[in-house]
């Protein structure tokens, strides 16, 4: 359904094309010819209106190949007259989706002499809307690239860019897409998801990230910000990328269990400890996390990676508690000693013993 929209557009911008055509000609042209122009347009238009017409067109497509011919070796005007009746060809086999033979007959139009520079520019660009249309990505490119390099036009360009991108020339689609990039108010999400893949892959993560995060906002979806935390880690950035998920976090874009156990991660990747931990206390006062081995013990780690003595060795305490593991009670025991809390460190290391774990019985000498 997409592709017969982009067809409409095509063959409607061939039939307005011809009838603007006449006005800036450098060379008359007869009166027979302008009247057999005109009734070969409308029976095109009203081939168009109907649900058949097919014959039609083959008829039109036939008169207007056969006068293309008759004229094209003739004076500047018959020229100018065999490139018309070209471009009526070319919108009669578009209607038929024909689009490779549709876009070969304005590629001969070109070549006529007479035919003026701006009328030239326009059967450019439209044959290569209709290359792009028959999957000749290759000559629609080399066709967009050249009207590009005398007129500036955003459309285009971001069909230049997509069409790079299929073709995977991710480098060179990035050239065309930095101009547009200050455009971001016009970009929909299809666009805004082809800016990151053309980024990404040209290897410009740092701009790609760059723009992601001059986007966010309050009204922007959770997979934009989503988006940005990925990338933050691509770039090797996880404290902006643990920024970037709190604040998402904060404004309610992620409500999930999970998705907060992903925000401690980050926190804990980006060098933020001690907010990991918070969250983790929080997330196990009101259930959302289970007290659990693995989430106490994330706790644990934590608060030991931020520093924070009491609360860490308290944390660890309760993981030895839940696990009744020598080797857990053994570490409450060593992160004990280590900050002079030799009271705990004894209970935890007698507590080890008791479990089986005769490595401990040298750290108790010492505390006797």
């Amino acid at each position: 359904m997409q592709r017969l929209s982009y067809m409409q557009r095509v063959v409607g911008i061939i039939l307005l094309s011809l009838w603007a055509s006449f006005a800036p000609a450098s060379e008359p042209l007869p009166s027979d010819i302008i009247q057999d122009l005109n009734a070969l347009q409308q029976q095109l238009t009203d081939a168009g209106a109907s649900d058949g017409g097919s014959e039609a067109l083959d008829t039109l497509i036939a008169r207007a190949t056969g006068q293309a011919a008759r004229l094209q070796a003739g004076n500047r005007s018959d020229q100018w007259a065999s490139a018309l009746y070209s471009q009526l060809a070319a919108g009669a086999m578009a209607r038929q989706g024909r689009q490779a033979e549709a876009a070969e007959q304005l590629a001969n139009a070109r070549k006529r002499s007479g035919v003026p520079a701006s009328q030239l520019a326009r059967w450019q660009r439209e044959e290569a809307g209709l290359r792009r249309a028959a999957g000749q990505r290759g000559e629609a490119i080399a066709l967009y690239e050249q009207w590009l390099d005398s007129h500036a036009d955003a459309q285009v360009s971001w069909q230049l860019v997509y069409l790079l991108a299929q073709e995977e020339r991710w480098e060179r689609a990035a050239e065309y897409l930095a101009p547009l990039l200050e455009q971001r108010d016009s970009l929909n999400e299809a666009r805004q998801s082809l800016v990151l893949a053309v980024l990404r892959n040209a290897g410009q993560n740092d701009a790609a990230l760059a723009w992601l995060l001059e986007g966010l906002d309050s009204q922007s979806a959770p997979e934009a910000w989503r988006q940005a935390a990925g990338l933050a880690q691509q770039a090797g950035q996880p404290g902006v990328a643990a920024g970037v998920w709190e604040m998402a976090w904060q404004l309610g874009k992620f409500t999930q269990p999970e998705e907060r156990l992903l925000l401690i991660q980050l926190h804990l990747a980006g060098g933020t400890p001690a907010r990991a931990a918070e969250h983790l206390t929080e997330a196990l006062q009101n259930g959302m996390l289970p007290q659990d081995e693995q989430t106490l013990r994330l706790l644990a780690t934590a608060w030991q990676q931020a520093k924070h003595v009491q609360n860490a060795l308290a944390a660890w305490k309760d993981v030895a508690k839940y696990t009744q593991q020598a080797r857990d009670w053994r570490q409450v025991g060593q992160l004990a000693y280590a900050w002079d809390e030799e009271a705990l460190a004894k209970h935890a290391f007698t507590q080890a013993l008791a479990l089986g774990d005769a490595e401990v019985e040298s750290w108790l000498v010492t505390l006797r």
